[in-house]
């Protein structure tokens, strides 16, 4: 850094510290800028960093690390995003419904921050004229997703960064009523409108600009939580699967999910629930695990050591601020416990969600209006990176079936939507009550589905297992590769365009799609997707919120019995491992 670069980098810094409404962030800005002009080269680093550029608003929103400058999540910054948003929610229903009040409902975690944040938020709103309501604790993001189609609001804000470390902190934003058509109404934002809507924060003028309301909107009573428990508890249909008898443990991991998630599985039925003490509590700090990321390794040890001691028959985890669920149970193939694969959920989910629709019968409870009017109506969905077995589950059974781009802002906006995930732990089992994934309601289905196995003296791994017998025992894996320069992920996507392998794990590659192109069915995403002989199936892309290269596998092998699923099973990872050496190879690793 030049002598000149160093000297306007400090004055931006004195300039930010001068105007932080944050006292706190303003003396750790001050003491960062001190060292930095001591010398220190960390102090230095840090505060480039944090002045480096502006926090881009985007289909996910705002997410990073906590701290001063306009590249860290702060009360500067959000109040920037909340006036913005307003501008946009004030004419997107003044064009829309002119004459109409805009509505809008704001949410919060846990996290450090967040209930400021949200407060801020719901004064900038109020300011601007919107009808604000907020919600009236810490609560899981589904329920903000819920509160914005129960309470009919144009758009919500959920302030949390949902699994990511500690330090950080997140902006997630939905849209509804008037601001956005159809089967988008309740869910995250997509193309156009996160353009549209940071185009607004852009331009936002000075700070001091920004008005906030004293007071004036709306802190919502407890009710809405009691009235999110009650319809997910409602999923439950107890008609046709009547055992309730099912051991859980539960952890929220340190987030906001527990007192909810237990009340709503005991209202479900579900009496015996253990929460993993040591993280039954919501703590931003998050001391129990490394990263609050069920996926983690790690992250589920003392959950697992819960479920030996109560000699528990499933493990329950939600993420921290509850929007996605993970599962593990004791595998009778090893006798030992091990967290179920997104891909393994998510078909175990959608063949229940088949049995509560079989025709012939009642709606199922919570099952969506446009997808009970009979066999074939409604579709399944799930993301392109997620497994081929839910889509032969689907027509199998009459559904439709998408795949979608990944995130789930793409998944709940499927016309006629009845079930939908992503291979990351994401659910949508009742699109109609939360049209985004939700790890609360996902677990009653789960638990509804894992006693109903029990019943009949089988495991999940039963009924996995009769789902490969009849579709083929489907396999998956995944590789990523962490870089420290973004200039990397171009250079690999580049080499596979330029040199296209011409086979994976000795089966041919018959079908090359780049994703990037689009078509009929997908926007643009910068992808590759390689389809061999054998239906092994490739798919390569940049992650969209971390600097990795992600690849995802998986191959399909027909068994004809029960005695060849061990073999297969073998086989199936021996393929699996040649593919990856295959992938690695192509990439230049």
């Amino acid at each position: 850094m030049t002598s000149s670069d160093a000297a306007s980098l400090f004055s931006r810094a004195r300039e930010w510290a001068a105007k932080d409404p944050d006292p706190a962030t303003a003396a750790e800005l001050t003491e960062l800028l001190q060292l930095a002009e001591e010398g220190s080269p960390a102090a230095s680093q840090e505060l480039a960093d944090s002045f480096s550029g502006t926090l881009q608003f985007g289909t996910a929103g705002l997410r990073a690390a906590l701290g001063a400058g306009p590249n860290r999540m702060n009360r500067v910054v959000v109040r920037r995003a909340a006036a913005g948003l307003a501008d946009f929610l004030v004419d997107a229903v003044g064009k829309a419904a002119p004459g109409t009040r805009p509505r809008a409902v704001v949410g919060y975690d846990a996290r450090h921050n967040s209930d400021i944040f949200a407060e801020e938020t719901a004064a900038i709103f109020t300011a601007a004229g919107i009808e604000t309501f907020l919600m009236p604790s810490a609560l899981p993001t589904p329920l903000l997703a819920f509160a914005v189609r129960a309470l009919d609001c144009d758009g919500g804000v959920m302030v949390t960064a949902s699994h990511n470390p500690p330090q950080d902190n997140g902006y997630k934003v939905y849209l509804g009523r008037h601001a956005v058509e159809g089967s988008g109404r309740g869910a995250q934002i997509v193309a156009p409108h996160d353009a549209r809507i940071a185009a607004r924060i852009d331009a936002v003028g000075a700070l001091e600009s920004i008005t906030l309301a004293a007071d004036g909107w709306t802190v919502l009573e407890p009710s809405v939580a009691a009235e999110y428990e009650r319809a997910t508890a409602a999923l439950a249909d107890a008609a046709r699967f009547p055992s309730r008898d099912l051991r859980i443990v539960l952890t929220p991991m340190h987030g906001v999910g527990g007192e909810t998630a237990v009340a709503v599985l005991n209202a479900a039925g579900f009496a015996d629930v253990t929460l993993v003490a040591e993280q039954a509590e919501p703590d931003p700090d998050f001391p129990t695990v490394n990263f609050p990321n069920p996926e983690e390794p790690g992250a589920l040890d003392l959950a697992l050591e819960t479920a030996a001691r109560v000699d528990a028959d499933i493990v329950l985890a939600n993420d921290p601020d509850a929007d996605r669920v993970a599962v593990a149970a004791k595998d009778p193939y090893t006798g030992a416990w091990r967290m179920l694969r997104g891909d393994e959920v998510g078909a175990l989910l959608g063949a229940h969600i088949v049995a509560r629709l079989e025709p012939g019968t009642d709606q199922a409870p919570g099952i969506a209006d446009e997808a009970a009017s009979g066999e074939g109506a409604g579709v399944f969905a799930n993301s392109i990176v997620s497994s081929r077995l839910l889509s032969r589950i689907a027509a199998a059974a009459g559904y439709a079936h998408e795949e979608t781009l990944t995130g789930f802002k793409w998944i709940s906006r499927v016309p006629g939507l009845v079930y939908g995930y992503e291979e990351a732990l994401g659910y949508c089992v009742a699109p109609d009550l939360v049209r985004d994934k939700d790890g609360i309601s996902a677990a009653v289905l789960i638990a509804e589905m894992a006693a109903a196995a029990k019943a009949d003296g089988k495991t999940v791994f039963d009924t996995l297992d009769e789902l490969y017998l009849q579709h083929g025992l489907h396999a998956g894996d995944q590789l990523s590769i962490r870089v420290a320069d973004l200039g990397l992920l171009d250079a690999m996507m580049n080499r596979l365009r330029v040199s296209p392998p011409d086979s994976f794990g000795s089966s041919a590659v018959e079908t090359f799609v780049d994703l990037a192109e689009g078509s009929e069915h997908l926007p643009p995403t910068d992808g590759l997707l390689y389809l061999t002989r054998d239906e092994t199936r490739v798919i390569i892309r940049p992650s969209g919120t971390e600097p990795k290269l992600k690849c995802y596998l998986e191959v399909i092998l027909p068994v004809e019995s029960a005695a060849e699923l061990p073999e297969a099973r073998q086989a199936a990872r021996t393929a699996l491992d040649t593919v990856l050496d295959d992938v690695r190879e192509a990439l230049g690793l």
